[in-house]
């Protein structure tokens, strides 16, 4: 296997966000998609033409999923909204956990068959575990498949059966295996940082199924292969690295997204490009995120 190259981060968006996350690419708009939870907008870079596109919501947003044209998945506090982002006309709303008013959906993906995977946690980061990660399928059903998590980020499919989720406030990158039921039959503790790593926030995988963790109070991202080993590292100029995705015309080049939150004066002069969006060329292609496929029935009376 090639050694990981990759050139040196390059901000593509001198945007200053508090919390920039949900990086996605869709090939069909040549644009790579974020948001910044805590000011509620979704961004949009299209790099062929270098438009830039910011759409204000009403909640915070953890993350978005594409459907079909500009039909999108929005994981919002307290629910999951399909929305046309062209037209703003509201689809469908999903309510997830009403019952708990102080979480908000986080981080979320699609996985090889096109269901969404979510996770939710304390908005307000205390340090209770009342955060759980579910699975919205085609037929919009929603299955809880774990919990007692703090801060849910990720996660990361390996095949349908297998995939990476990250407890941020535990420093945790679990590997969780589930069988055609959705129950877990095995999750183990993948990686764990130390004290002097950051926090392992969105991640992402690339075609030899290396994991690529973005680094929250950590300035870098790295990549470790299926045995947990270390095998590259991105150097940020930024502190709070949040998230990443490949995309681009050749899938080759990783987009991420940073944060302010939480940084003080003197963090803030040292890394001047916080909450910058970045774009890194590498030599390797990564596995793009599926589209969000909805049953020929619910696509009828929704799209």
């Amino acid at each position: 296997m090639n050694k990981i190259k990759t050139s040196d981060p390059k901000p593509i968006w001198k945007l200053k966000c508090t919390l920039g996350e949900g990086t996605l690419w869709v090939k069909e708009h040549n644009s790579i998609y974020f948001v910044d939870i805590k000011k509620k907008r979704i961004c949009s870079l299209n790099t062929k033409n270098n438009k830039k596109k910011i759409l204000k919501v009403n909640k915070e947003i953890g993350f978005i999923a594409h459907i079909k044209k500009h039909v999108f998945i929005l994981g919002l506090q307290g629910e999951l909204r399909i929305q046309n982002l062209k037209s703003k006309k509201i689809l469908k709303s999903i309510f997830i956990e009403p019952e708990i008013r102080l979480n908000r959906i986080n981080d979320g993906k699609t996985d090889s068959d096109g269901n969404l995977w979510f996770g939710t946690m304390d908005n307000l980061e205390r340090k209770i575990e009342k955060g759980s990660l579910y699975k919205l399928d085609k037929n919009l059903k929603l299955s809880k498949i774990d919990k007692n998590y703090r801060i849910t980020n990720g996660p990361a499919f390996i095949d349908k059966f297998n995939f990476y989720h990250t407890d941020s406030a535990k420093k945790i990158i679990y590997k969780i295996k589930i069988n055609k039921d959705n129950k877990i039959i095995n999750k183990k503790i993948f990686k764990k940082f130390s004290l002097n790593e950051g926090v392992p926030d969105g991640m992402t995988l690339d075609k030899n199924k290396n994991l690529w963790v973005a680094h929250f109070h950590g300035a870098c991202v790295s990549v470790f292969n299926n045995k947990a080993k270390l095998i590259h590292r991105i150097r940020f100029p930024a502190k709070n690295i949040t998230n990443c995705a490949f995309g681009g015309k050749n899938t080759n080049e990783l987009y991420v997204s940073t944060a302010t939150k939480g940084m003080n004066k003197a963090d803030l002069q040292k890394f001047r490009y916080s909450g910058f969006f970045f774009s890194v060329k590498t030599n390797v292609k990564g596995i793009l995120q599926k589209k969000f496929i909805l049953n020929n029935e619910e696509k009828r009376s929704l799209l």
